[in-house]
């Protein structure tokens, strides 16, 4: 039997990406493709979703809009792929120039609880025959953007009698529990839920709705994108006032790790580079250095370690951290070259190091997918101190492109790289740099390891090297998520 399996998100790669959720959902259902699955995608009909679909027609108007003057769902292919996308075309929602979840004052648009809950709607009544040619078995909804979509399954069975079989079996995935899509309650009766949907078992939190709530309610799998992950969102400290629901569906929580798309990230036939090399070939790195510092009017020196940021600038990514750190790295003849946008205070912070010091510390506010990769391969080590972090992705690329990971011992992070402890080193297991405590001393001592590490050449060259040699990609992982949809699909 072939499981049919329908994606709901908000981003996907390359047509729409804010952050990692887009390289996830571009990745994933190819790759599961591959292992025998039947995989879509439903995105809503953002600006550069509508553009750069390919082979656009339409399959059915939508007797729900939400509000929007009309609503409608299309179908098309990603660019260069075989995923079929769903698109809904909501113009008066989704046409809106920018980030696709705030206004140009960065503040959340006031409809965002009626533009996404037609995401999660569409999903279910895609599952009730929208599209006559394609039904799926499973609806697999990412982050709280599609958190609905269970929630309108469940509804959708009751209204065929207590007894009847869901239209679908449904996944939530947590991609990040910080991010909760919460909203006042008084736009519940705009949901068109049941009205004892709105209660603390169902989608009420704390007096108002919370679209993460209901996806982790509803669902009939959770799952997110590490294992550590997975264990820590139960406890107090990371489980953002939802770890006794995680706790009580704990049987029907998994962690499983992300992967990164090596069609994508792979320095040995990366385009933008300015060479191209691999773990046998290592020359093109020390021109990719070049090319950085130039590119960003760095000191020219191949003998100065360059540490990389791509991020969020937020204080969950750690930077203030990194922030009070910088001497350090500055002091000891090291580079920075930071690239993100985020909170005021930290892009001011990160600027005024760059004015102090313009030939060891670069800053460029916004993103670049582009740049995002020549700064991982000119980069020595990439910075990832994360306070928290579900999975993180960026470690997995600096492992690919032979630049070493310093992280925090937490999520996704401590389930990917192994600290260059003298013990791991002479076991031959060592990838990367790991700090226990999220504090500033601690993340010092790791930076004077990754110095101490780096004047040591031979063993930086094979823990670049085994770090390269590391396999992340999406077959491992895709592999668990069918053995979970196969298991949903043989108990309805």
């Amino acid at each position: 039997m072939t499981i049919r399996v329908l994606h709901a998100a908000s981003e996907l790669y390359p047509l729409l990406k804010t952050g990692g959720l887009a390289d996830v959902t571009a990745a994933l259902p190819a790759a599961l493709i591959e292992q025998g699955a039947d995989a879509r995608v439903l995105l809503p009909g953002f600006p550069g979703v509508a553009a750069d679909l390919a082979d656009l027609r339409p399959i059915a108007r939508l007797a729900r809009s939400f509000g929007a003057p009309e609503a409608s769902l299309e179908l098309g292919r990603l660019p260069g792929s075989d995923v079929p996308v769903y698109m809904i075309r909501a113009d008066a929602f989704y046409a809106r120039p920018g980030n696709p979840y705030l206004d140009a004052q960065h503040v959340p648009y006031g409809d965002n609880a009626e533009r996404f809950a037609l995401l999660g709607w569409a999903a279910a009544q895609l599952a009730l025959h929208l599209d006559p040619a394609w039904t799926p078995h499973i609806v697999h909804a990412h982050d709280w953007h599609a958190g609905l979509a269970g929630a309108y399954l469940r509804a959708a069975a009751r209204e065929r009698g207590l007894a009847a079989r869901p239209p679908a079996r449904s996944v939530f995935t947590i991609h990040n529990l910080a991010y909760q899509g919460i909203f006042p309650a008084q736009q519940f009766g705009a949901l068109g839920l049941p009205p004892d949907f709105f209660d603390m078992h169902g989608i009420e939190f704390y007096g108002q709705l919370s679209f993460l709530k209901a996806g982790l309610y509803y669902a009939d799998k959770i799952t997110t994108v590490s294992p550590s992950y997975a264990r820590e969102i139960q406890t107090v400290a990371q489980g953002g006032g939802l770890e006794a629901l995680l706790k009580g569906r704990a049987h029907d929580l998994v962690g499983i790790l992300n992967g990164v798309d090596y069609a994508v990230w792979n320095p040995a036939s990366d385009t933008v580079l300015a060479a191209r090399y691999s773990a046998t070939r290592m020359s093109g790195k020390l021109r990719c250095k070049s090319a950085l510092q130039q590119r960003f009017g760095l000191a020219s020196k191949h003998d100065a370690p360059v540490f990389g940021v791509v991020s969020r600038l937020t204080e969950q990514k750690g930077l203030d951290l990194l922030l009070a750190a910088l001497p350090d790295i500055v002091s000891r003849g090291g580079q920075l070259v930071v690239l993100g946008t985020g909170d005021a205070s930290l892009e001011q912070g990160f600027a005024r190091a760059a004015r102090q010091h313009p030939e060891s510390v670069a800053v460029e506010l916004g993103f670049d997918e582009t740049l995002a990769h020549e700064i991982v391969a000119g980069a020595d080590v990439m910075m990832v101190p994360s306070r928290f972090e579900p999975c993180g992705l960026t470690q997995l690329y600096a492992l690919a492109y032979g630049a070493l990971p310093l992280v925090h011992r937490v999520g996704g992070l401590a389930d990917t790289v192994v600290d260059t402890s003298l013990e791991n080193l002479a076991d031959g297991l060592a990838t990367g740099f790991v700090f226990e405590r999220f504090e500033p001393d601690a993340l010092s001592a790791a930076i004077r390891r990754a110095f101490a590490l780096y004047a040591r050449s031979r063993d930086w060259r094979e823990t670049r090297a085994r770090g390269m040699q590391q396999d992340f990609g999406w077959a491992a992982s895709a592999q668990r998520y069918m053995a979970l949809y196969r298991e949903l699909v043989e108990a309805a």
